[in-house]
């Protein structure tokens, strides 16, 4: 069977999967159809009492989101050991979550990533859902990304990332819907012209390297960035070919039609 393990502290996710498999939030099988508990165990493990409890790491560098998650509904649902949290926040900065404060959590991270692994007879990968917008989720999801991929390189690494919308909300945590595709390279765009017009002004730049930042790492970022834009750039127009490829040669066949009568 498959196994995967989530890390993320979105809660609509487990409600979502816990309906989809019958599981009620006191984590009884509550279900009417034998499809439920087929694949139950990709995501869930059956305990001594005959509970199914999520595969599930909660993280967070603060605790209030891990207080509301224990107090909502679902919150019995999950295993007191699968939340973590610090207690000062990353304060919407992504190298305090990359750095600082997220470096001095991720091995108490690791420690349950590790463990839940171990209790899996055959890990497919792992699931990390985020955001983009703060520092938690930025730099701390990326420190834990490097951390996994180092312990498990052959394990396949699903992200779902919320991005913060500009136009939507002035929260940094608002979800704007993208996917994998050459359309992500205008979001990619805007980023790095914002990006470049603040790093020319050096602004906040103290915010970072106050926390172990280089000022090199900027500009390394910057052109990963642009590379990334040019690569997306060049699925698009290798799109393009295919279907001038794919029109030539059915012009080909129908010439040479002819000669095979």
């Amino acid at each position: 069977e498959e196994f995967y393990l989530p890390i993320l502290n979105n809660t609509q996710f487990w409600e979502v999967i816990s309906d989809e498999h019958g599981i009620d939030n006191a984590g009884n099988y509550k279900g009417d159809s034998d499809l439920q508990m087929e694949r139950i165990n990709v995501y869930f493990n059956e305990a001594h009492s005959h509970k199914y409890v999520p595969r599930a790491v909660l993280v967070d560098l603060e605790p209030g989101t891990m207080d509301s998650l224990r107090s909502s509904v679902i919150g019995p649902l999950f295993r007191p050991d699968s939340f973590i949290h610090g207690n000062s926040g990353a304060g919407n900065n992504w190298a305090k979550g990359h750095y600082t404060e997220g470096a001095e959590l991720i091995e108490s991270v690791m420690d349950v990533v590790r463990h839940e692994s171990e209790g899996c007879d055959c890990l497919q990968g792992f699931q990390l859902v985020h955001s983009l917008g703060g520092g938690t989720g930025s730099g701390m999801g990326t420190l834990l990304i490097n951390k996994i991929r180092e312990e498990y390189p052959d394990r396949i690494m699903n992200t779902f990332s919320v991005m913060p919308s500009p136009k939507v909300s002035d929260t940094v945590m608002s979800a704007t819907v993208i996917g994998n595709n050459t359309a992500i390279q205008e979001i990619f765009r805007r980023i790095a012209e914002q990006f470049s017009a603040m790093y020319r002004r050096k602004a906040f730049l103290h915010w970072y390297t106050g926390e172990g930042m280089d000022e090199m790492e900027f500009t390394e970022a910057e052109c990963n960035t642009n590379d990334l834009i040019a690569e997306y750039q060049q699925y698009q127009e290798a799109t393009a070919d295919i279907e001038d490829y794919d029109e030539e040669e059915e012009e080909v066949v129908q010439l040479t039609y002819p000669l095979i009568q």
